[in-house]
Parts: structure tokens; C-alpha cells; sequence
């Protein structure tokens, strides 16, 4: 795993940590990289059942490098074509990954939270902040639009009209209005964050590692379809838990009064 993205297991908890603090976690290639290989493995890993993604230093995410925009580097400079073709490449890979991430996500917001960065929060299921934690969908500010998939996650997250108004006064929102909004759930004091993330993740952890998933699946597929479809979904996967070990040990220890011992299976 990329150095730029640190990827370390505590039981079935899993935490990400952007880790270029030097640039206050600006989504780089190699965090790019980092996140999508991070995805990768922890769908394959049916041990894991939770993640939190955090940020390393100061900041959760700035977003994109200001210094290359106003260097006009890179995608900057390119013909409308190749520019097209490099978000597809690269930081497009970001919304798709997380899209993709089977299990639960938990976004410990430690700092700013900024343009791309704000919205890799939004595409966490879950967002706990830090005292600390401000956010901006501020792309207006570099005369940007939301390249990173912002427009599809964040009206999801607020609504629409407040993510309109994100958008387009591209203000900075300190941690206790986020919380009023929506943006987060919990506002904790800064040296709680992780204590508060690993808690919620627990109490998603000791569920059964099939129904965590399929749970997920059919919450993040129903949005958008009609109730028919969302109903033909729910059936199959009840049909997939229902016959799990798992399932049934599940309902056994709660007849049983009793802790349940799950097997993954």
C-alpha cells in the first residue's frame, strides 16, 4: 500500500489515513492510487467490516494543489480532449472506488475538508468532526466546477438547495453549522475524533460481515430506482442472508439472550 495512504487493521476495523501532510492531503496520484488499491482490498478481505478514512497532520483533504492551477501544470494546459480523458484517469477513479467500497465508511473530518477533499467526505457514509474540521465545496473560488463527482454526492448528503448554496458562495462552513446541516452527525472536541469514529464503527462491527455489506448494497442501489426494482433487490438479497450461518446464529442469541459468535460464513 502507497505510503501517501496509510492502511492499517484493528480486528475487523480498517482506518485510512491521507498521509501528505506537507500539502495538507491534497488529492495527489499517489492517493488517488492509494484509495483506489485500498478499496480493492478491503472488498476482497471479508474480514473487514468497517473504515474510517482520516487525514494525517491538519488537515483532512485540501482538495486540488492550488500551486498547479496557478502554474497552469499539467491538465491545465492540455487540449479539452486529453483533459477529459485524465479526470476519467484520475481523480474520477476517487467517486467510482468509493461507489464501489463494500462496506460501511466512517469520514473522521480532523481539519479542512476542501473542494475534492470536502466531497471524498460526502462519498463516507458517515462523517464525524472535529471541533476543528471546516468544509468548502470551493471550486468557484479557482473558477472550477466539481470534477470529482461533488455534484452527484453532495445533494445526497444536504439536499439540494443546500448544496446549491455550497456551491455557489463556496464559503467556508465551520464544524457546529455542519453539524446543523447535515454535513456531519457528530461534533465531538478534537482529541475525541478517532475515539468517536472507532465507536460508531464498532457498534457497526458486530454485526454479520454478509449482512453489513448486502445492508450497504441495497441502501446505496435503491436511491434513484423505482419501488419495484427496490423491493426485487431487497428479496434476493434476504434470500442471500437467510441462508447464511451467520443469519441464523444471530437470531439464535438474541432468543437465547446471548452474545452472538459470528463466523464470516
Amino acid at each position: 500500500m502507497s505510503e501517501s495512504l496509510i492502511y492499517r487493521q484493528d480486528g475487523p476495523i480498517v482506518t485510512w489515513t491521507l498521509n501528505e501532510p506537507e500539502t495538507r492531503n491534497a488529492i495527489s496520484p499517489a492517493i488517488i492510487d492509494g484509495i483506489c488499491a485500498a478499496v480493492h482490498r478491503v472488498n476482497e478481505d471479508l474480514s473487514v467490516k468497517c473504515v474510517i478514512v482520516t487525514g494525517a497532520g491538519e488537515g483532512f483533504s485540501s482538495g486540488g494543489n492550488v500551486k498547479n492551477m496557478a502554474s497552469r501544470e499539467g491538465m491545465f494546459v492540455a487540449k479539452p480532449a486529453t483533459t477529459r480523458r485524465s479526470y476519467w484517469n484520475g481523480i474520477q477513479r476517487i467517486p467510482e472506488a468509493m461507489y464501489d467500497l463494500q462496506v460501511p465508511s466512517i469520514a473522521a473530518v480532523n481539519g479542512a475538508a476542501v473542494g475534492a477533499g470536502c466531497d471524498l467526505s460526502m462519498m463516507c457514509d458517515i462523517r464525524v468532526a472535529s471541533e476543528k474540521a471546516q468544509f468548502a465545496e470551493s471550486f468557484l473560488r479557482v473558477g472550477l466546477i466539481s470534477g470529482d463527482g461533488g455534484a452527484w454526492y453532495l445533494p445526497r448528503v444536504v439536499g439540494l438547495s443546500k448544496a446549491m448554496e455550497m456551491t455557489f458562495t463556496a464559503e467556508f462552513i465551520k464544524a457546529d453549522r455542519a453539524l446543523e446541516m447535515g454535513l456531519c452527525s457528530h461534533l465531538v472536541p478534537h482529541e475525541q475524533l478517532m475515539a468517536k469514529a472507532l465507536e460508531i464503527a464498532g457498534k457497526i462491527a458486530q454485526h454479520p460481515t454478509h449482512s453489513i455489506r448486502l445492508n450497504k448494497k441495497l441502501m446505496r442501489d435503491s436511491y434513484g430506482v423505482p419501488l419495484k426494482v427496490a423491493l426485487e433487490m431487497a428479496s434476493c438479497m434476504q434470500a442471500i442472508v437467510q441462508s447464511t450461518d451467520d443469519q441464523l446464529e444471530a437470531a439464535k442469541a438474541l432468543v437465547e439472550k446471548r452474545k452472538p459468535q459470528f463466523k464470516g460464513s
